[in-house]
């Protein structure tokens, strides 16, 4: 059997909680503790650089997949276990995820709402059916939980869209959730 991986989409950014980065710590850490290998966007800033630095400290493997562009100014971790640039913001997403056997967002901005959706969008369309789980630091993610209620209310999505998505309060929980 292949080591698990577990693709996580975060921001670029820390954020204006300090809970946020705490988070990306601790699952990086429990990634590395579990023997899960890391697949991310490659970048040393942000949560990004958060979650793959505590990987890393714990001595877990690193899959880090960043496009040309954003090399520099993602400031790419070319320490990773495995380092990756593609030409195209959607070849790294379609690296990262089908590199990886499950998904956990942690808070972030509009590359990890696109991240999500696409996963989502991917998983409803039934070309993969791995776990997503969205970690809802301190209820960052509350309002996005509830725009997904309202396109399944509204006729948009099917009852099922609510079945891809496990949502949990900390990094603990999103590791229990993939056990």
């Amino acid at each position: 059997m292949s080591q698990k991986s577990v693709c996580v989409y975060c921001g670029s950014r820390n954020g204006n909680n300090p809970a946020y980065s705490d988070a990306a710590k601790q699952l990086g850490a429990a990634l590395a503790q579990e023997g899960w290998r890391l697949v991310y966007g490659a970048g040393d800033v942000g949560l990004m650089g958060e979650v793959a630095r505590a990987t890393q400290s714990a001595g877990g493997e690193t899959f880090g997949v960043i496009p040309v562009h954003l090399v520099q100014r993602e400031v790419g971790k070319s320490d990773l276990t495995h380092y990756v640039i593609t030409e195209t913001m959607h070849e790294r997403k379609k690296v990262m995820i089908m590199n990886a056997d499950a998904v956990v967002v942690l808070p972030g901005g509009p590359g990890s709402l696109d991240e999500l959706f696409e996963a989502l969008t991917w998983r409803q369309l039934g070309l993969h059916d791995k776990p997503i789980v969205v970690v809802n630091v301190g209820g960052y993610w509350d309002k996005l939980r509830d725009l997904l209620e309202q396109v399944i209310e509204q006729g948009f999505a099917d009852q099922s869209l609510s079945s891809f998505v496990t949502w949990v309060e900390d990094a603990d929980a999103a590791i229990a959730a993939l056990r």
